[in-house]
Protein backbone atom coordinates (compact mmCIF):
# COMPACT_ATOMS: atom_id res chain seq x y z
CA UNK A 1 0.00 0.00 0.00
CA UNK A 2 2.38 2.72 1.21
CA UNK A 3 5.03 1.77 -2.02
CA UNK A 4 1.80 2.60 -4.27
CA UNK A 5 1.12 5.77 -3.14
CA UNK A 6 2.76 9.02 -4.09
CA UNK A 7 4.76 11.66 -1.60
CA UNK A 8 3.29 14.68 -2.06
CA UNK A 9 5.44 16.44 0.88
CA UNK A 10 7.79 15.83 4.06
CA UNK A 11 8.00 17.25 7.26
CA UNK A 12 10.94 19.53 7.61
CA UNK A 13 10.41 20.69 11.36
CA UNK A 14 8.35 21.34 14.15
CA UNK A 15 6.57 25.31 13.99
CA UNK A 16 5.65 26.76 17.72
CA UNK A 17 4.63 24.72 20.11
CA UNK A 18 1.16 23.39 19.49
CA UNK A 19 2.27 20.65 17.45
CA UNK A 20 2.19 22.41 13.95
CA UNK A 21 5.07 21.30 11.71
CA UNK A 22 6.78 23.13 7.79
CA UNK A 23 5.84 21.20 5.36
CA UNK A 24 7.96 21.20 2.38
CA UNK A 25 5.82 20.35 -0.47
CA UNK A 26 6.21 17.77 -3.80
CA UNK A 27 3.10 18.59 -5.47
CA UNK A 28 2.14 21.42 -7.97
CA UNK A 29 -1.38 21.15 -6.05
CA UNK A 30 0.16 21.83 -2.63
CA UNK A 31 -2.77 24.14 -1.41
CA UNK A 32 -5.21 21.73 -2.51
CA UNK A 33 -3.27 18.26 -1.09
CA UNK A 34 -2.11 20.56 2.39
CA UNK A 35 -5.54 22.44 2.45
CA UNK A 36 -7.47 22.34 5.80
CA UNK A 37 -10.03 18.90 5.87
CA UNK A 38 -7.27 16.89 3.40
CA UNK A 39 -6.73 13.85 4.00
CA UNK A 40 -2.68 12.58 3.49
CA UNK A 41 -1.18 9.33 4.61
CA UNK A 42 2.23 8.70 6.78
CA UNK A 43 4.18 5.81 8.15
CA UNK A 44 3.16 6.25 12.12
CA UNK A 45 5.28 3.19 13.71
CA UNK A 46 6.12 1.68 10.49
CA UNK A 47 2.48 1.27 9.32
CA UNK A 48 0.93 3.63 6.87
CA UNK A 49 -2.16 5.36 7.98
CA UNK A 50 -4.47 8.37 7.32
CA UNK A 51 -4.63 11.78 9.00
CA UNK A 52 -6.68 14.53 8.13
CA UNK A 53 -4.98 18.08 8.08
CA UNK A 54 -7.15 20.34 11.04
CA UNK A 55 -5.26 23.67 9.82
CA UNK A 56 -2.94 25.17 6.88
CA UNK A 57 -0.85 27.92 5.68
CA UNK A 58 1.04 28.92 3.23
CA UNK A 59 4.35 30.61 3.99
CA UNK A 60 7.01 31.17 1.69
CA UNK A 61 6.65 28.23 -0.70
CA UNK A 62 6.31 26.23 2.21
CA UNK A 63 3.22 24.81 4.52
CA UNK A 64 2.75 25.05 8.17
CA UNK A 65 -0.14 22.88 8.86
CA UNK A 66 -1.69 20.94 11.90
CA UNK A 67 -2.30 17.63 11.86
CA UNK A 68 -4.75 15.70 13.62
CA UNK A 69 -3.66 14.40 16.69
CA UNK A 70 -0.54 15.97 17.01
CA UNK A 71 -0.47 19.21 19.79
CA UNK A 72 2.89 19.39 20.77
CA UNK A 73 6.30 20.33 20.14
CA UNK A 74 7.82 17.00 21.10
CA UNK A 75 5.32 15.00 18.92
CA UNK A 76 5.95 17.57 15.91
CA UNK A 77 9.67 16.93 16.11
CA UNK A 78 9.36 13.09 16.03
CA UNK A 79 7.86 13.60 12.60
CA UNK A 80 10.70 15.38 11.19
CA UNK A 81 11.49 14.01 8.19
CA UNK A 82 8.28 12.27 7.60
CA UNK A 83 6.56 11.98 4.10
CA UNK A 84 3.34 12.47 3.24
CA UNK A 85 1.65 10.50 0.46
CA UNK A 86 -1.19 10.51 -1.55
CA UNK A 87 -2.78 7.04 -3.12
CA UNK A 88 -2.53 7.58 -6.49
CA UNK A 89 -6.19 7.25 -7.86
CA UNK A 90 -6.39 10.67 -6.06
CA UNK A 91 -4.75 12.34 -8.20
CA UNK A 92 -6.08 15.16 -10.12
CA UNK A 93 -6.16 14.26 -14.50
CA UNK A 94 -3.60 16.48 -16.08
CA UNK A 95 -3.52 18.28 -19.45
CA UNK A 96 -2.33 16.33 -22.32
CA UNK A 97 1.98 16.63 -22.43
CA UNK A 98 1.93 17.29 -18.79
CA UNK A 99 3.54 14.66 -16.37
CA UNK A 100 3.67 13.16 -12.77
CA UNK A 101 7.10 12.90 -12.07
CA UNK A 102 6.14 9.25 -10.91
CA UNK A 103 5.06 8.19 -14.32
CA UNK A 104 8.34 9.05 -15.40
CA UNK A 105 10.10 7.09 -13.67
CA UNK A 106 11.49 3.59 -15.41
CA UNK A 107 10.58 4.87 -18.87
CA UNK A 108 12.97 3.57 -21.39
CA UNK A 109 14.72 6.04 -23.04
CA UNK A 110 16.01 5.99 -27.05
CA UNK A 111 17.35 8.42 -29.16
CA UNK A 112 14.81 9.47 -32.35
CA UNK A 113 18.12 7.31 -34.19
CA UNK A 114 16.73 4.01 -31.67
CA UNK A 115 19.56 4.09 -29.50
CA UNK A 116 18.51 2.88 -26.29
CA UNK A 117 20.31 5.43 -23.54
CA UNK A 118 18.66 3.37 -20.62
CA UNK A 119 15.54 4.08 -18.28
CA UNK A 120 14.44 7.21 -16.37
CA UNK A 121 16.03 6.44 -12.89
CA UNK A 122 14.68 10.00 -11.30
CA UNK A 123 13.78 13.30 -12.15
CA UNK A 124 16.00 15.71 -10.61
CA UNK A 125 14.86 19.82 -10.28
CA UNK A 126 16.96 22.83 -10.19
CA UNK A 127 16.77 26.33 -11.29
CA UNK A 128 15.34 26.11 -14.62
CA UNK A 129 14.57 22.77 -16.61
CA UNK A 130 13.46 19.39 -15.06
CA UNK A 131 16.29 17.14 -15.91
CA UNK A 132 15.47 13.37 -16.89
CA UNK A 133 18.15 11.33 -14.48
CA UNK A 134 18.54 8.36 -17.36
CA UNK A 135 21.03 4.74 -16.29
CA UNK A 136 22.32 3.10 -18.44
CA UNK A 137 23.20 -0.74 -19.14
CA UNK A 138 26.87 -0.03 -18.53
CA UNK A 139 25.94 1.71 -15.01
CA UNK A 140 26.24 4.96 -16.87
CA UNK A 141 24.33 8.08 -16.10
CA UNK A 142 22.89 10.27 -18.88
CA UNK A 143 21.24 13.49 -17.67
CA UNK A 144 18.95 15.22 -20.14
CA UNK A 145 16.70 17.86 -20.27
CA UNK A 146 12.90 17.53 -19.98
CA UNK A 147 12.43 20.24 -22.18
CA UNK A 148 10.07 19.50 -25.97
CA UNK A 149 13.06 19.96 -28.40
CA UNK A 150 14.53 17.37 -26.91
CA UNK A 151 12.41 15.29 -25.31
CA UNK A 152 10.21 14.40 -29.36
CA UNK A 153 7.60 11.83 -27.42
CA UNK A 154 6.65 10.64 -24.05
CA UNK A 155 4.14 7.69 -23.55
CA UNK A 156 4.23 6.86 -20.18
CA UNK A 157 1.80 4.20 -20.88
CA UNK A 158 3.70 2.81 -23.00
CA UNK A 159 6.88 3.66 -20.89
CA UNK A 160 8.72 5.40 -23.56
CA UNK A 161 10.61 8.59 -24.43
CA UNK A 162 11.90 9.51 -27.16
CA UNK A 163 15.18 11.90 -27.57
CA UNK A 164 16.67 14.05 -29.70
CA UNK A 165 19.49 15.08 -27.66
CA UNK A 166 21.52 18.36 -29.68
CA UNK A 167 25.18 17.21 -31.05
CA UNK A 168 27.30 15.55 -28.21
CA UNK A 169 25.08 16.09 -24.91
CA UNK A 170 25.12 12.08 -24.34
CA UNK A 171 28.58 11.94 -24.96
CA UNK A 172 29.44 14.86 -22.97
CA UNK A 173 26.97 13.91 -19.65
CA UNK A 174 28.77 9.87 -20.15
CA UNK A 175 32.61 11.16 -20.07
CA UNK A 176 31.48 13.86 -17.27
CA UNK A 177 30.81 10.98 -15.09
CA UNK A 178 33.73 8.94 -15.12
Amino acid sequence: MWDAMITVGRIVRPHGRRGAVVIEPESDFASDRFREGAEVHWLRDGTPSAVRIASSREFRGRWVVTLEGVTSMSEAEALRGAELRVPVASLRALDAGTFYVHELHGCAVTTTSGQLLGRVARVDFGAGTPVLAVAGDDGDEVLIPLAEDICREIDTAAGRIVVDPPAGLVELNRAARR
